[in-house]
């Protein structure tokens, strides 16, 4: 079989790159007798027919992509699949094939997708207006907005919308930076917070920046209690920023932005007790303090509606995005009334923020997560693929760490548990074999070995079982 040569590829490129550097070559294979069933596993049934797909086929598509689309742009899989439905957990390609959806398009599907109520809620409003801008009054921005405010604590009372988090990143920082009348910010390593000219600075991962001014950012350890330096010590991480602000500033800066489970660098979740410390050194030094909630938020870890209250920390801004819409262009910024007068110096505008269309589609997401009561589903569901991913530890040694809250996981692979070398080509070749078997899931890392586990928040029990049983399938393989 194609994926059977793919590995033997993969393991004889890996066991002599391991030779040359002067280690000696790592074994896959279950550390106990246990091991994966014979026969693959079989996807759980599922009440959803695709409609016959009538379109251009995958190749049509990628040629026409490649020639009138920009380069940049990349995809998965040796030959990327041609995705044309999809329902709730699941997606389907142009042969009708069903595959379980555990990345939810980068993290973006909450609800599920083409959730009920969600499209209801688009379709209707579309059919009466679809786009006036805030220059004219419509209740869809009001009532959406009201309907955030009241999931925030503290008196994160006051919303801007944007279409992405990307944008809401931007602001955010705008607004840090004109509250606090200084320029300087502080990220962490190993972070994404966007891809525009201004969030590439506080992004700090080289695989996503440009050679281009980065705008007085200090990039300070990152608090991860598997890679670290420090372990799982906050108080040590903290001192870092202390040192930079006095070491590295003028001794004030504009504001700190931190992801509480970073989603790009691989599912890190910070040091306990982390962003409380840091929160304080900051505000001492007349800054801002930013959460980053665009894949963490709307109950995602389970435990928390948003990421940042499992540091048990206020913000002074919140950014969203992704999850806010289950796929519509949408992200917000919520802060204070006091921080948000700053914007009113100049005008402040934004043509698509806020539009009727993705308010109302935006209203729903939040109804249904509450109808659904999807952060009690997260943590349940959570516990248990967790659990059942650390059994599999147990007896793959290819697993070097299990981490994160909720539907949010990351399950790192390396070569050498002592040396966490990261297993980037076992890594690929699990990658293919996982969507022959038809599920579908995320890498992140700097070094692309970490499989991000973050589905549709409709994901079920059987769902997680099978997901299980398809990376033990595989991994009994290599």
């Amino acid at each position: 079989m194609a994926w059977r040569s793919g590995i033997l590829r993969a393991r004889d490129q890996h066991r002599r790159l391991v030779q040359r550097n002067g280690f000696a070559f790592f074994s896959t294979a279950p550390s106990s007798a246990s091991s994966a069933a014979d026969s693959p596993p079989q996807i759980p049934r599922f009440d959803h027919v695709p409609k016959p797909y009538k379109g251009p086929s995958g190749d049509e598509v990628l040629e026409k992509r490649k020639k009138f689309l920009g380069p940049s742009l990349f995809y998965y899989y040796q030959k990327p699949l041609n995705i044309v439905e999809g329902k709730m957990q699941y997606l389907f390609d142009e042969n009708g094939k069903r595959y379980l959806d555990a990345f939810a398009g980068i993290v973006t599907v909450s609800c599920g997708h083409c959730h009920p109520e969600v499209l209801n809620a688009i379709v209707e409003q579309s059919k009466l207006l679809q786009h006036a801008t805030t220059i004219y009054l419509h209740h869809a921005i009001g009532d959406f907005a009201e309907a955030l405010a009241s999931k925030m604590p503290g008196n994160l009372k006051v919303v801007y919308f944007v279409n992405s988090g990307s944008e809401a990143n931007e602001l955010a920082m705008l607004m840090a930076r004109l509250y606090s009348g200084n320029l300087e910010m502080i990220s962490l390593r190993n972070a994404y917070h966007g891809g525009s000219s201004g969030t590439i600075g506080l992004t700090a991962l080289n695989t996503w920046k440009y050679s281009i001014p980065q705008g007085e950012i200090h990039h300070v350890v990152n608090p991860d209690p598997y890679h670290g330096i420090f372990g799982s010590d906050a108080s040590l991480y903290a001192k870092d920023v202390q040192d930079h602000i006095d070491y590295g500033t003028s001794g004030k800066v504009a504001g700190f932005i931190a992801e509480t489970i970073q989603g790009v660098g691989g599912a890190v979740e910070l040091a306990p007790g982390y962003l409380k410390l840091v929160y304080d050194m900051v505000r001492k030094a007349g800054g801002l303090c930013i959460a980053d909630e665009v894949q963490t938020g709307f109950g995602r870890t389970g435990s928390h509606y948003w990421g940042f209250e499992t540091q048990g920390v206020i913000p002074d801004i919140v950014t969203m995005a992704k999850g806010i819409g289950n796929g519509l262009p949408l992200g917000a910024v919520v802060t204070t009334p006091e921080i948000a007068s700053v914007m009113a110096q100049k005008i402040q505008f934004n043509t698509f923020g806020g539009n009727p269309v993705c308010s109302a589609g935006g209203h729903a997401v939040l109804r249904v997560l509450d109808k659904e009561k999807r952060q009690e589903h997260c943590a349940d569901i959570g516990s248990h693929l967790t659990a059942r991913f650390r059994d599999l530890q147990e007896r793959y040694d290819i697993i070097g760490d299990v981490r994160g809250r909720g539907l949010m996981l990351g399950i790192e692979l390396v070569t050498d548990r002592k040396e966490k070398t990261p297993a980037k080509a076992e890594t690929a070749v699990l990658f293919e074999k996982l969507r022959e078997l038809g599920v579908l899931v995320g890498k992140g890392g700097l070094h692309g070995n970490v499989f991000r586990i973050k589905p549709p928040m409709c994901f079920n029990k059987d769902d997680a079982d099978f997901l299980v049983d398809a990376f033990d399938y595989a991994l009994s393989k290599l």
